[in-house]
């Protein structure tokens, strides 16, 4: 099964459930979910690594929303916030730790043939494209341009 039909068995456990602010989060997702489907050049799936570049960006905005929300002084948006940011993180990968992602990135720098910080760009694409799902973007290229200064 894959993560269009989960979250749509999900709306439905959710909605016999009650629970409100899991079926708001998961309503937020599908319909980002159909608008990939059905966007411009789409082949009309939606492909489970598409699916998870969503979910992480949908993740990253909820937090973005709730950081604003506390400088701002309204806590109780930025907890519905969070929550929702919660119950979409239960359908990503596990994150790789840090000393997992040090790990992966040295391989992948031996691998490429990386000599310095001038191969940042060759790095972060096969980082990204490698390790996408299991760590957020910023964490990857910040972890990626201290190993190659370091070298």
């Amino acid at each position: 099964m894959g993560m269009f039909e989960t979250i749509s068995e999900d709306i439905k456990a959710a909605m016999l459930a009650k629970e409100k602010v899991r079926l708001e989060a998961l309503r937020g997702v599908k319909k980002e979910f159909i608008e990939a489907k059905t966007a411009k050049g789409s082949d009309g799936e939606l492909h489970d690594d598409v699916a998870l570049k969503i979910l992480q960006k949908m993740v990253k905005q909820r937090k973005d929303s709730a950081t604003i929300y506390i400088e701002q002084n309204r806590p109780e948006l930025a907890e519905n916030e969070l929550a929702e940011a919660a119950i979409i993180e239960t359908y990503l990968p596990k994150s790789l730790s840090d000393e997992e992602l040090d790990v992966a990135i040295r391989a992948l720098i031996t691998e490429i043939g990386a000599s310095g910080p001038k191969d940042m760009g060759k790095v972060m694409g096969a980082a990204n494209k490698q390790l996408g799902g299991k760590a957020e973007g910023k964490v990857i290229a910040e972890k990626v341009k201290s190993i190659l200064n370091s070298l």
